[in-house]
């Protein structure tokens, strides 16, 4: 159920930098009711038309902070993501998506929040690919969402 409420629906946005188009953006919401401390958080299983896009391609921006990579947000033991706090998930993708609809395949991977899995202490030298249904917490399956992608107008 929570994976319904994973993205923003009128969130899908290319993302330039300097002029050039360097991949795109979602606002993506937490689907543990508890929230989680970022340093749990493994990155997403992200498909787009076909296409996946890997977690050393993807950089997570919450809290104020800059985009930060996976293995950065791993050190963030002390910071924590809310559950009803909206993030940003930056994806590089160069020249970014074309306008119009697409088909986003999409899972979050966060390890355990609570109570001990025998897997805790290999998850955290060694996390799971998101996407494999290892340490997806409370979205088991890869989720497919159907996303418009509109340019903004040009002045």
């Amino acid at each position: 159920m929570f994976e319904n409420f994973l993205i923003r629906s009128d969130s899908l946005r290319n993302e330039v930098r300097d002029g050039k188009t360097v991949g795109f953006t979602l606002a993506v919401r937490h689907a543990n009711y508890r929230g989680c401390y970022l340093s749990l958080h493994n990155g997403y299983y992200v498909e787009v038309d076909g296409t996946q896009y890997a977690t050393d391609r993807q950089t997570f921006e919450i809290n104020g902070q800059a985009p930060r990579s996976f293995d950065e947000i791993r050190t963030a033991v002390h910071e924590h993501w809310n559950y009803d706090d909206e993030a940003v998930l930056h994806v590089e993708a160069p020249g970014g998506l074309a306008p119009g609809e697409h088909t986003l395949r999409f899972q979050q991977s966060v390890l355990a929040a609570y109570g001990y899995l025998p897997t805790d202490e290999e998850w955290v030298k060694n996390p799971p690919t998101p996407g494999s249904g290892a340490g997806s917490d409370k979205t088991p399956e890869i989720v497919a969402y159907r996303l418009t992608l509109t340019e903004p107008e040009k002045n």
